[in-house]
């Protein structure tokens, strides 16, 4: 039996390059997970993945972007250790930090869609500053949003107490990170990948 070649449409090199950029960051999410500091108010560690969720967006718009932390979210629940403190498994996702994990995509696809207007990625040094800022500070309340929430739930406590103890003290070190993410991206070392 004979196949023809011609029959086959090849995929295009931006597709490809998305992809690649997508699986990179969410190995790197993961890798940024293996050091959690412990913080002896909450439940939560201290890690690096929120900068990556930021970068995703930032750099990968709103559908590569929530992609990446899907795959990153997949590889977590199939065994691969790479939730905090190199934990692994389908609990993990619904135990009581599960909320914060669950948000990445959601905020990655509103970093997106904020800074990109939609999913034609534009060059990030022609996006105003207020608004990439706006839109990491949008995503770090969906973060903390629905991490408080689902903690409340879990752990069977009020809203405000799981927010005083899971989102409150993390403040300064969101503003680290999102500092962080505006300098890689304002110099353009990184740049979306544009068809």
């Amino acid at each position: 039996m004979a196949t023809q070649r011609n029959s086959v449409d090849l995929v295009d090199d931006t597709v490809v390059r998305q992809f690649a950029r997508a699986a990179v960051l969410a190995a790197l999410i993961g890798v940024t997970a293996l050091v959690g500091i412990p913080y002896p108010l909450s439940p939560a560690p201290v890690t690096l993945q929120v900068l990556f969720v930021f970068l995703a967006g930032l750099v990968l718009g709103p559908a590569w972007g929530a992609f990446s932390l899907l795959l990153y979210l997949t590889a977590g629940a199939a065994g691969v250790p790479v939730f905090s403190n190199m934990t692994a498994g389908i609990g993990v996702l619904f135990g009581n930090t599960g909320g914060y994990l669950w948000s990445y995509p959601i905020a990655a696809a509103l970093i997106g869609v904020i800074v990109h207007r939609g999913t034609e990625l534009r060059d990030l040094r022609d996006v105003p500053l207020t608004v990439v800022v706006g839109a990491l500070v949008a995503a770090t309340i969906v973060i903390y949003a629905l991490g408080s929430v689902y903690m409340s739930l879990v752990l069977e406590m009020t809203l405000w107490e799981a927010v005083t103890v899971a989102a409150l003290p993390f403040i300064p070190a969101e503003i680290v990170k999102m500092t962080a993410a505006v300098a890689i991206v304002r110099s353009g070392r990184i740049t979306p990948v544009r068809s």
